[in-house]
């Protein structure tokens, strides 16, 4: 019999490592390959990993809980037939993957380049060598280091980061810690754990508040056009797709066509640099079962029809609430859009997904009286209305340019052509 290393299999492009959650199998037993052998966590998404061989499982190498980088051995498969030399063969040729292989390196010469050993902080809290370098060559004090909210993995403090800290620091505004407020507990209370995501949500929640200068501009759009072109459409769209027909996909089509308008909104930052992304990739918030918010990501939305968004956001909830995403398809937004009308919330303030520069909220459809202007004169008729909220980054997005945009959507949902077909 000969044994295989099965590795932390290569989940994304952004994807460097994941936290082993729970193995579905025991040593000793058989496993088929391609057969779900255990669950990691990524910061995009938990998935399930299957056996790259058909065997027995030997030996785990990796205990539930713990971070493992891509590319390393996690467990030991008995497979028939045999190994020339007797040991472990390798199904990745070296036992790491060339991108984590090539960061391991990077960080590890960075640390090297240090004139004095970095001092590891008295808590639990992991800082790679890259940070701490950083840290000691800003003279930033290990109190102060474990001050700084991390937006990387389970709180981990980043590279942007510390470099953002060093920034605001600098401008004499360095954070202070806030002290944890102390609860009192009562027989009558119930405690509840916070879940692995709600945790993530908390910290990137309020990671991006401290990191951008939230700014909010709202506008009341008629999307009378909209409401009967799509009460027009639905029946027979959901005869012939097999799916229905949301208000969503056509407000990312206003979206992306005022993104083109305004290509600046289509931004992010990156220390003192400001990158313009070329593809137009709408991320959509999806409310789980279990109440959490996740958001996956249309890609290249610009490039499809309002057909193929459709069938685009229909695929992407359906699979977010099954838990069947996989980690690209949560990463890589330039822009999102949260849909709070449909918990009949008329308009809201939602927090920017880092590191995009804005995100818009869409409110619930209301019938309202409103002045039509015609060119016989203005009347007063039963309007569906609705308000857009614009969220933005002040830092790099001025407030013409945040109120010019969601305006422009706006009209894009007032202009609806009713005579479009689908």
């Amino acid at each position: 019999m000969a044994v295989v290393e099965m590795v932390m299999p290569k989940m994304g492009e952004s994807i460097m490592e994941g936290t082993i959650l729970s193995w579905l199998k025991k040593p000793g037993e058989t496993i088929e390959q391609d057969e779900s052998v255990l669950e990691v966590a990524t910061d995009k998404v938990d998935t399930e990993v299957p056996a790259t061989h058909a065997g027995v499982l030997k030996e785990i190498l990796a205990k539930e809980g713990e971070v493992v980088q891509v590319g390393k051995a996690i467990a030991i498969i008995e497979i028939e037939g045999s190994s020339e030399n007797g040991h472990a063969a390798d199904i990745s040729g070296n036992g790491k993957d060339a991108v984590a292989l090539a960061s391991e390196m990077v960080e590890t010469a960075v640390a090297a380049v240090s004139h004095a050993p970095l001092v590891k902080p008295s808590s639990d809290r992991f800082y790679s060598p890259l940070v701490m370098s950083i840290a000691k060559e800003e003279k930033i004090s290990t109190s102060e280091l474990e001050g700084i909210p991390g937006t990387g993995k389970e709180g981990r403090v980043t590279k942007n980061d510390i470099l953002a800290y060093i920034q605001t620091r600098a401008k004499g505004a360095a954070p202070k810690v806030a002290e944890p407020v102390k609860i009192t507990y009562s027989g009558d209370d119930e405690i509840i754990e916070m879940d692995r995501m709600r945790k993530m949500i908390a910290e990137r929640m309020l990671a991006s508040r401290q990191i951008s200068a939230h700014v909010t501009s709202f506008v009341e759009a008629d999307v009378t056009n909209v409401v009967n072109w799509r009460n027009k459409w639905k029946r027979s769209f959901q005869e012939k797709e097999k799916a229905a027909l949301t208000y969503t996909p056509i407000f990312i089509e206003a979206i992306v066509k005022a993104i083109k308008d305004f290509p600046m909104i289509n931004i992010s930052v990156d220390g003192t640099k400001i990158v313009r992304h070329q593809g137009v990739h709408i991320g959509m918030a999806v409310a789980l079962p279990s109440g959490n918010l996740i958001v996956p990501v249309i890609k290249n939305a610009d490039k499809l029809s309002l057909l193929g968004i459709t069938h685009a956001v229909n695929d992407l909830a359906e699979r977010a609430r099954t838990n069947s995403l996989k980690p690209d398809e949560l990463s890589g937004g330039t822009y999102t859009i949260s849909n709070v009308g449909s918990f009949g919330n008329v308009m809201g303030t939602p927090i920017i997904m880092q590191p995009q520069v804005a995100i818009m909220a869409v409110g619930a459809v209301r019938k309202k009286p409103a002045v039509i202007e015609t060119p016989q004169g203005d009347f007063i008729g039963i309007r569906h209305m609705m308000f857009l909220s614009h969220s933005y980054d002040h830092r790099v997005v001025d407030g013409a340019l945040g109120g010019m945009f969601v305006r422009k959507v706006a009209d894009y949902l007032e202009q609806f052509d009713t005579n479009r077909t689908i």
